[in-house]
């Protein structure tokens, strides 16, 4: 792309899909022709405000050398309200220069991560804005919730090591290179060198302490630890004074989520009998 402007070239490539948004993401950073410094991700329901388009433009030429990512806060927009209580701001790498950074490999959760460098965090912001309705958000997050359970399956089982092979063939068939980092987790498990059960090194700020605390919730009791992250974003930390939109947003995507991925937990425990190999099976072919 150019620098916003006139000329400015735009280019869509479609690419079979490889089973997980951080594959694709980084198959296109593998293969595709860029020619700028910079990348900048964003997701189809996001966009950039004004403020942080003018602090792009201002300040990212003379950022220093070893400045290879900058984090953004995101606003969480639900319903059309702007949700400032409860789980704001979140603060995300989403611009990068081209070469020094990737997408984590991960099947839910996954964030810029730096190869190198440091990262710095500018003012502005953007929004993550869901333009769709309620039935459409909660048949999407029903999805989300079988990817977000088997994340949390593997750091008790080392789940994904076994789904590696599956996954990294399907990368390959798209063309992707998976040559990750290979080093093992505290199990010497890794899903295409992301590491389970370690915070990835290239993970900074509140991205590697958002990591922690999923770490730290994967290991309390299944159902209780949904309700107690509902009650802490809702109660102490304000949400109940977002109206009727705050109290949808944090129930449904603090609770109801919370308690389906841990749902889905249960259900697989039980119909493998907590049996690693069992469990693998049932993904595989009823998952």
């Amino acid at each position: 792309a150019g620098d916003g402007g006139e000329g400015c070239e735009i280019r869509f490539v479609q690419h079979a899909w490889p089973g997980t948004q951080a594959l694709q993401f980084n198959w296109a950073l593998e293969h595709l022709p860029i020619r700028t410094k910079w990348v900048l991700r964003l997701d189809a329901d996001e966009y950039l405000y004004p403020e942080l388009i003018d602090e792009i433009k201002a300040k990212l030429a003379s950022l220093p050398e070893d400045v290879t990512g900058v984090a953004f806060k995101r606003r969480h927009i639900f319903l059309g309200r702007w949700m400032k209580r409860g789980t704001y701001p979140v603060t995300l790498i989403r611009l990068f220069r081209y070469g020094k950074a990737r997408c984590e490999q991960r099947l839910m959760d996954e964030h810029i991560e730096l190869l190198e460098g440091r990262s710095v965090e500018f003012e502005g912001e953007f929004a993550d804005h869901n333009l769709n309705d309620i039935g459409w958000w909660t048949a999407k997050h029903n999805g989300y919730a079988l990817r977000e359970a088997v994340d949390l399956l593997d750091l008790e089982y080392g789940l994904l090591s076994g789904l590696n092979a599956e996954t990294q063939r399907r990368g390959d068939a798209g063309g992707s290179e998976t040559t990750e980092d290979t080093e093992g987790t505290e199990k010497g498990e890794n899903v295409g060198g992301a590491r389970t059960l370690e915070l990835p090194c290239g993970l900074e700020g509140q991205a590697a302490e958002k990591r922690a605390k999923k770490m730290r919730y994967a290991r309390m009791p299944l159902f209780w630890r949904a309700f107690a992250y509902f009650c802490s974003r809702y109660f102490l930390r304000g949400g109940f004074l977002e109206g009727k939109e705050g109290f949808l947003w944090h129930f449904l995507q603090g609770w109801w989520y919370r308690t389906l991925v841990d749902a889905k937990i249960f259900e697989i425990k039980r119909e493998s009998g907590g049996d690693r190999d069992r469990m693998l099976a049932l993904l595989r072919g009823k998952y």
